[in-house]
């Protein structure tokens, strides 16, 4: 009987200790909770489509990304890695990609070189982008599937960037997606990926909502559901942070930032961006839009394509009053197409003086010595403080008797503007793995065939500058790729094919119990984020 008694004392000590045990366990779960139920991001811009291949905006792709992989990926710091696939040059024109043998499709699928080869295809497919695909695609000359999981792709001659360049092309599901319409992939129907989280609902404007992929290649993501918010107002996202509304925003507001930095229920983190933000100016058509003279009457002839003026125009901007003042530090004065770090980066082209009696001068000498007018147009919710920049800069080109005035809109309504030529004089930030890339789509001769200047709005023409990007590009060593490509960047900036103003620097806040790496390529990546 008093074995019994002591049997049952030392069997309900025990279950009290498990119980104990228990419950300090559901504890720590419980306290875990919030990080692992749902994620929320303000983003800073709108996204325009589902579609991965139709627009090459980062915006789309920072949700995009989040549901599709590429070959290559990027590490934080603009270097190529390994993504859904390994590589190597069989010679000097052929590439040889290895994919993964344990990434599947959201739908269940197997990942094969089918997939590959239809997904490197359908941007030459694509119609009435304003910036498509096609340039990161068309070297491609050929593709060969060893089998399954290898498959081979060939260029007609030397291409070096093919890496970095295929580290934007997203791969679909050619199941799905085979005959899909952007539309399709809005709604989801197309949109199966192999990236770590699924597409449940797009709703453009508003949100993107996502659910974690369980059988992600890359191991599963700390958070079960995801919600993107879009969020182009500054003062919205941070208000929204602050009530606890949202955990992480992107594009920090330069307004906001001391009350964040003093906050101890926040954390920030910075980064220089690869984004250099620059103007865009007409040298093409002999009556450009928004430029007349300062009693609203047509110019004889274009005054941007002379180089005196676009020299004058550069002179008159006060870049380090920019980067200390509008962008309160968030800003390092621009000369090159790349940011320092960035590949081709050039620290012997050093940023334009700000002289407003030499851009004066020079007006003088163009045969403007009354100035004209003009109309700079800006997006106003893309790039940190991107209307607040376009004013600032109008205000210095009418002291130089440029008259400048600004015409701001929403990103969605400014690309598709920018697209059927509407504007003289833009603003515009472009960020990119390497200068001769910039290059070859900010101010290459327009070449659909070639893939070069899809994004030159100005109509820079210079077959010298061609001709570097082309040997840069066509070469395999990296060291001299980069001297080549530093060459391209000097002539576009001794040139001005546009007009440089600054690098960004960009900022994420987060709640304090949180963790991101700062990117230098400025993606906001929800499976990048860490509890603490």
């Amino acid at each position: 009987m008093e074995k019994k008694v002591l049997r049952r004392r030392v069997l309900n000590r025990i279950l009290s200790v498990s119980a104990v045990s228990f419950l300090a366990l559901w504890l720590v779960v419980s306290s875990a909770a919030p990080f692992a139920a749902e994620l929320r991001i303000g983003l800073s811009a709108d996204i325009t489509t589902f579609d991965p291949h139709f627009v090459a905006a980062q915006p789309n792709l920072t949700a995009q990304k989040h549901v599709f992989d590429s070959l290559v990926q990027v590490d934080e710091r603009g270097r190529p890695i390994p993504g859904l696939a390994s590589w190597r040059t069989v010679d000097s024109i052929t590439w040889e990609f290895k994919l993964r043998t344990d990434v599947k499709f959201h739908d269940g699928a197997e990942l094969t070189s089918e997939d590959v080869a239809f997904s490197l295809e359908r941007p030459l497919t694509i119609i009435g982008s304003p910036g498509g695909y096609a340039t990161y695609v068309r070297p491609i000359v050929a593709k060969e599937i060893i089998d399954r999981h290898t498959i081979r792709l060939k260029t007609a001659a030397p291409y070096g960037a093919l890496p970095q360049d295929l580290s934007d092309v997203l791969i679909v599901s050619k199941r799905a997606a085979g005959q899909a319409t952007s539309a399709d992939f809005d709604t989801g129907k197309a949109a199966i990926g192999t990236g770590p989280y699924r597409l449940v609902r797009f709703k453009r404007g508003d949100r993107i909502e996502l659910a974690r992929h369980d059988a992600y290649w890359g191991g599963r993501r700390p958070w079960d559901k995801v919600t993107l918010h879009i969020m182009p107002s500054d003062p919205v996202r941070t208000a929204s942070l602050l009530s606890g509304e949202l955990d992480a925003i992107e594009h920090v507001p330069t307004a906001d930032l001391a009350r964040l930095r003093k906050n101890p229920a926040f954390r920030l983190e910075q980064a220089v961006s690869w984004r250099t933000i620059f103007l865009h100016v007409d040298q093409y058509r002999e009556q450009p839009p928004g430029v007349t003279s300062k009693t609203g009457k047509p110019l004889p002839r274009n005054p941007f394509k002379d180089a005196r003026v676009r020299r004058a125009m550069s002179k008159a901007i006060n870049r380090q009053a920019i980067a200390e003042r509008v962008m309160e530090g968030l800003a390092l004065p621009a000369a090159n197409v790349v940011s320092p770090g960035i590949f081709g980066h050039d620290r012997a082209v050093k940023a334009e003086p700000y002289d407003p009696e030499g851009a004066r001068k020079l007006l003088l000498e163009a045969g403007y010595p009354d100035g004209f007018a003009v109309t700079l147009a800006t997006p106003n919710n893309r790039y940190i403080n991107d209307e607040q920049v376009a004013q600032a800069v109008a205000q210095m080109f009418s002291r130089v008797g440029i008259t400048t005035k600004v015409e701001a809109m929403p990103l969605s309504v400014y690309l598709g503007k920018a697209r059927n030529r509407e504007f003289g004089l833009a603003l515009l930030g472009w960020g990119s793995l390497a200068a001769d890339l910039a290059l070859r789509s900010l101010a290459a001769t327009p070449n659909e065939e070639r893939g070069f200047g899809a994004w030159n709005w100005s109509g820079y023409a210079n077959p010298k500058l061609d001709e570097l990007i082309t040997q840069s590009l066509g070469t395999i060593d990296p060291a001299q790729r980069e001297a080549l490509a530093r060459n391209a960047g000097a002539l576009a900036a001794r040139e001005l094919a546009f007009i440089p103003l600054h690098y960004q620097i960009v900022t994420w806040a987060m709640k304090k119990n949180m963790a991101y790496t700062p990117r230098t390529d400025e993606f906001t990546f929800a499976h990048h984020f860490r509890p603490q």
